[in-house]
């Protein structure tokens, strides 16, 4: 690998916005290995079921239970980050970071302390609703929109998601899954990545 700290991809959406994909198709379309430490990692592979979602807990409070957790998961998955970055592993990792919780956790803002210093790209991955409703296997009608068909009531989860995982943040890229591939957005990713 190269010698010195390894370049982090970080990015940040909602679910159902294709971080997820993007992931997979950078890993398949990059030369050399680049290590997933991302949200479903950590979920599905670390994190005992009962304190499930982890750091997937969804905007609006409802688990203060699980706040403390989740702030703690963060700062150790941030910490692995860092760690695989400065042995020259390159670190590609999505999360749904976003601070509407019962107390503002500071996430976003405690992810570029503990990764700074270290050459991170931040990518805000958007997508419009329409799509991830669709995404969500939720049907339609042709030429209406889902809040059309739905009478303007998305669930309530999902509308808080687009409202609160961007908030306040600032991205080195932003990207829109909405009509582009994730093959496509791997291929800008790894220019971006190439290119600094």
């Amino acid at each position: 690998m190269s010698a010195g700290p390894a370049r982090v991809v970080l990015l940040n959406g909602a679910p159902r916005s294709g971080k997820s994909s993007i992931v997979r198709e950078v890993q398949a379309q990059a030369d050399v290995p680049w290590i997933n430490l991302g949200v479903d990692v950590s979920i599905h592979a670390t994190l005992p079921a009962a304190y499930h979602p982890g750091i997937g807990l969804r905007p609006g409070g409802e688990r203060p239970d699980l706040e403390p957790l989740v702030k703690k998961l963060y700062a150790a998955i941030f910490a692995s980050i860092a760690a695989h970055s400065r042995e020259g592993l390159k670190v590609i990792a999505d999360f749904g970071i976003h601070d509407s919780y019962s107390q503002p956790l500071d996430i976003w803002g405690d992810c570029q302390r503990r990764l700074q210093g270290l050459p991170v790209l931040t990518v805000g991955v958007h997508c419009e609703l329409d799509e991830i409703m669709r995404r969500r296997a939720i049907p339609t009608e042709p030429g209406r929109t889902y809040e059309q068909l739905l009478g303007g009531d998305v669930p309530a989860p999902v509308r808080r998601w687009q409202q609160a995982v961007h908030h306040g943040k600032r991205y080195d890229l932003e990207v829109d899954t909405t009509r582009t591939s994730a093959a496509e957005i791997a291929q800008t990713i790894l220019k971006a990545v190439a290119a600094a």
